[in-house]
């Protein structure tokens, strides 16, 4: 996957990562890095870069709902090729009324990560993190790792070792 790109231990190189996810890199010792020109870190385009399926990435979202007063956010991961079942999935599991994406300023400020960079990897406890069976069933999958400038290739498996992370099936359409 990316075999185009030098990959690197993580956890071996915390210089790479993101603020966020270096303080949680250590919960998944198999995951690589590599380093991309920022300008490509959107999926699309580092996919028809460098050749790769879409199929083998991960995309994290940040979905708010809210019930009376309360709100409520969690991370959605799913394939690239997939889409988040927000409107009913998600928004039922949320326990409220109406949910949508997170507004980009409060997802970057949250997480302490760049938009486009987003990861389940150190995002905040409180938050549940949602991962599509589809991703935690792909052998590997490339993710985020909190800044424009690098993505982390790890087993799907492993990311079900983050704090309050659960595979959800149908997540994703």
């Amino acid at each position: 996957m990316f075999d185009a790109l030098p990959h690197l231990p993580a956890t071996e190189h915390p210089e790479l990562l993101g603020e966020p996810v270096r303080r949680f890199i250590h919960l998944l010792p198999g995951a690589q890095v590599f380093t991309i020109d920022p300008a490509l870190s959107d999926t699309e385009t580092l996919c028809r870069t460098y050749g790769e399926d879409e199929s083998t990435c991960g995309n994290c979202v940040i979905v708010r709902g809210r019930r009376g007063e309360i709100e409520r956010t969690v991370a959605c991961l799913a394939l690239a090729t997939t889409r988040i079942d927000v409107n009913r999935l998600v928004r039922k599991r949320l326990d409220v009324r109406k949910c949508s994406f997170a507004p980009m300023a409060d997802a970057v400020a949250e997480s302490g990560m760049e938009y486009g960079a987003i990861t389940p990897v150190g995002l905040p406890e409180a938050w549940p993190i949602w991962i599509d069976a589809a991703v935690a069933a792909a052998g590997q999958v490339c993710i985020g790792a909190g800044t424009r400038s690098a993505k982390l290739v790890v087993p799907g498996r492993s990311l079900l070792a983050l704090p309050n992370a659960e595979a959800v099936d149908q997540l994703a359409r």
